[in-house]
C-alpha cells in the first residue's frame, strides 16, 4: 500500500516541536513563580537588621585580636584573648569589683579565650576603645571609654571610672568550635 504511514519514524514532527516548546515554556513559567515565592520566605534586610540572629566566624580572629560586629543596631566586641589576658581576668578578687562577676560567668565553658560583650559604655553609652589594634586598652588591658575615662578589664568588667556596671553580655552560643550565633 502506497499510503500507509510509518509510526516508527525518528523524524521530528511539528507535534514534537510543539510539545517541547510547551514543556520549556512551562518550566520557565514555573521557575518564574517558584523563585520569587521561595525568596519571599527568607527574612529581608530590614528584618535581619532588626534583630535576626547573626553567625560570626571566629577563625580569622587571631589570638590577641578583636573584632566589632553589629547586631540589632548595637556594636558587639569579640576578642580572642591571650593566655596573659585570661590569667589576669581570673586573678582578680571579685570582692574588689564594683559589679562583681567572675570571668567564668562572662565566658562560655570550653571557649574561655573568646569574650563577647556589647560595645557600649554603661555610663552614658559611648563606644569604648580597645578592640582594634593600636587603640588604647586602658589600665587593665581591656577597654577604655574616651568620653569619661571608664576602664574595663580584659573580661569587660568595670574597674575604674564613672561607669556603674560591666560591659553587657549579648545572648550568644557556640555552634562550632570557632563559630558563634549572636541572638
Amino acid at each position: 500500500m502506497a499510503h500507509a504511514t510509518d509510526t516508527t519514524s525518528t523524524e521530528t514532527t511539528r507535534r514534537d516541536f510543539l510539545i517541547l516548546a510547551t514543556g520549556a515554556a512551562g518550566v520557565v513559567g514555573l521557575g518564574a513563580v517558584v523563585v520569587p515565592l521561595v525568596s519571599q520566605l527568607a527574612p529581608d534586610a530590614q528584618t535581619i537588621a532588626a534583630g535576626a540572629p547573626i553567625d560570626v566566624d571566629l577563625a580569622p580572629v587571631a589570638e590577641g585580636q578583636g573584632i566589632k560586629v553589629t547586631w540589632r543596631g548595637q556594636i558587639i566586641f569579640i576578642r580572642n584573648r591571650t593566655k596573659k589576658e585570661i590569667d589576669e581576668a581570673l586573678a582578680v578578687d571579685i570582692a574588689t569589683l564594683r559589679d562583681p562577676q567572675t570571668d567564668q560567668a562572662r565566658t562560655k565553658p570550653g571557649h574561655e579565650k573568646y569574650l563577647v560583650v556589647y560595645g557600649k559604655c554603661t555610663h552614658l553609652g559611648c563606644i569604648p576603645s580597645g578592640t582594634a589594634s593600636g587603640e588604647p586598652k586602658g589600665d587593665y588591658d581591656g577597654w577604655v571609654c574616651p568620653c569619661h575615662g571608664s576602664h574595663y578589664d580584659s573580661s569587660g568588667r568595670i574597674r575604674r571610672g564613672p561607669a556603674p556596671l560591666n560591659l553587657g553580655l549579648p545572648p550568644y552560643a557556640f555552634t562550632a568550635d570557632t563559630k558563634i550565633k549572636i541572638g
